[in-house]
């Protein structure tokens, strides 16, 4: 129960909840600096450039599908409960991960991963709003942010060092301590907190999102792999996809108890924020994708150096994010958004001019750029979320908001990805008639495949690299481009739509419901 001056542990609690948050931000950092290890069939496990995506966009999915179950279930059977069973999930997900024999494995454990991630995220943040007294939440939600911040910023590099010393496991391996001492720290400190009001589950609705979900990202990266959209395997998952998906917006409009209710996206400053949120990162994924692999194989850095080249993007984040809120308060949400998704997709288009041998010093400035801009994206985003929804309905806003960050950083890492592959597949392909033919197709699958097939070939493979290189700066090119389109079309969206710094901001209540929603 929330004591009116907070809980005398509240500021040990929230060490706790953000040092349990860590693992879960760290994760997804350190994998993008281990891609290229894993795409390796001696040191890693020789996965495809589209089961490297799955790798990324199966924690995602279950972790998008399954926040607003686990934040019902939370507030239902206990919070503290909650949160120690997703950091154990978490963790025997992680060493399933580190010890995976194939890139199958990865993929499935990955999924468990992001079950455990789920059961976490909302957990902490219930936990941290019960602790504290309604003057420090602000404050103390903050410093949970900026939790967030910190952890995104020493991923890359601690993976860089664990890849450095250790077999590419260790970049799952790390996540087990954390777990073990963040869960004992729980049992000690953490007090258990449920909500009276018992909220009930939306079980088609989820089973519906995650379906249609990985029906859509199916389709889309098999096209990458094939190189085609007119092979059924490509466009039959993709429709069925669509139409589960419609389902499921049919669904959570008229259930009681939606697990995600689509009905708050009929308020014009809802639907815009979120949106900007989810175009943002669907561009910004889908772009970093090809980061690590420009940086290990293009440029011929090691994973350390790959992710201390990483830190100027993150830097920007963690000095620019303090800032923000001054910002919105000057010049208001839409100025601000809208200012921030043009510098981003100006930062996208910049690595269109990447070539092989340009200075890295070009590199470090826009991942600088682009990074303080982002500092600008998220809080004028939320605020104008927030402000759209009555005050008891604010977990809602942010679970939304989460949601939809997490799929649009799937589909951007899905349709960018693909396009880079299938870009990179045309490109390499007159190229590689020194091969065996039997052995073409799987040579031009990626980069680091076609690398493997020359560094096998010998000296004659050697004719192959500076094709190699040259096909993937294109196809890198062409994915910056695209990713620049979708945060203008962001930037257009909030320009247009996101009401100005003077516009009311009277919350509104759920559309069509008189009765407030359960999540």
């Amino acid at each position: 129960m929330e004591q009116p001056t907070g809980h005398p542990r509240r500021w040990q609690i929230l060490g706790v909840m953000v040092f349990s948050l860590l693992a879960i931000v760290l994760d997804n950092t350190i994998l993008n600096v281990a891609l290229k290890v894993i795409a390796d069939p001696v040191a890693g496990l020789g996965a495809t450039q589209s089961q490297l995506e799955w790798a990324i966009n199966s924690y995602t999915l279950v972790f998008a599908g399954l926040l607003f179950t686990f934040g019902v279930l939370g507030d239902r059977f206990g919070r503290k409960r909650m949160l120690q069973v997703g950091m154990v999930l978490f963790g025997l997900a992680s060493l399933a991960s580190a010890y995976s024999t194939d890139p199958v494995q990865l993929i499935f454990a990955r999924a468990a991963m992001g079950l455990g991630g789920a059961a976490v995220m909302p957990a902490t943040l219930a936990i941290i709003s019960n602790v504290f007294a309604p003057e420090e939440r602000g404050k103390a939600i903050g410093i949970w942010a900026g939790g967030v911040g910190l952890a995104i910023a020493i991923g890359p590099i601690t993976g860089g060092v664990l890849l450095e010393h250790f077999w590419w496991g260790s970049v799952f391996l790390v996540n087990v301590p954390v777990v073990i001492i963040s869960s004992i720290l729980i049992a000690f400190l953490v007090p258990e907190s449920r909500n009276p009001d018992k909220a009930q589950l939306d079980p088609v609705g989820v089973l519906l999102s995650i379906v249609g979900l990985v029906g859509v990202v199916y389709g889309i990266i098999k096209g990458g792999e094939l190189g085609t959209v007119a092979d059924p395997e490509v466009w039959a998952p993709t429709l069925a996809g669509v139409a589960v998906l419609a389902a499921f917006v049919w669904h959570e409009r008229r259930t009681a108890h939606p697990a995600f209710d689509v009905r708050y996206f009929a308020i014009p400053r809802f639907s815009t924020a979120v949106a900007s949120v989810g175009l943002v990162f669907f561009a910004m994924m889908g772009v970093m994708f090809f980061l690590a692999f420009y940086l290990q194989i293009v440029k011929g850095y090691s994973p350390l150096q790959a992710g201390a080249l990483v830190l100027p993007f993150a830097a920007a984040q963690l000095i620019f994010s303090p800032l923000s809120a001054q910002m919105v308060r000057r010049f208001g949400a839409k100025v601000v958004a809208t200012t921030s998704l043009v510098v981003v997709a100006a930062a996208l288009a910049s690595y269109s001019f990447l070539q092989v041998d340009t200075s890295i010093w070009v590199f470090e400035i826009i991942g600088f750029v682009q990074g303080a801009a982002m500092a600008n994206i998220n809080p004028p985003a939320t605020e104008a979320v927030m402000s759209s929804l009555p005050r008891e309905k604010a977990g809602v806003g942010s679970a939304m908001t989460n949601t939809v960050r997490q799929v649009g950083g799937a589909l951007g890492v899905a349709i960018l990805g693909s396009l880079l592959s299938a870009t990179y597949r045309t490109n390499v392909a007159g190229s590689l008639t020194v091969l065996p033919e039997n052995l073409r197709h799987a040579a031009g699958e990626s980069i680091t495949a076609t690398m493997g097939a020359a560094q096998a070939l010998g000296p004659k493979g050697m004719t192959l690299i500076a094709p190699a290189k040259q096909a993937f700066m294109d196809g890198m090119h062409l994915t910056a481009l695209s990713g620049a389109v979708v945060a203008l079309i962001g930037a257009a969206v909030v320009a247009k739509w996101l009401p100005g710094k003077h516009a009311s901001e009277t919350p509104v209540a759920r559309p069509e419901s008189k009765e407030p929603a359960v999540v």
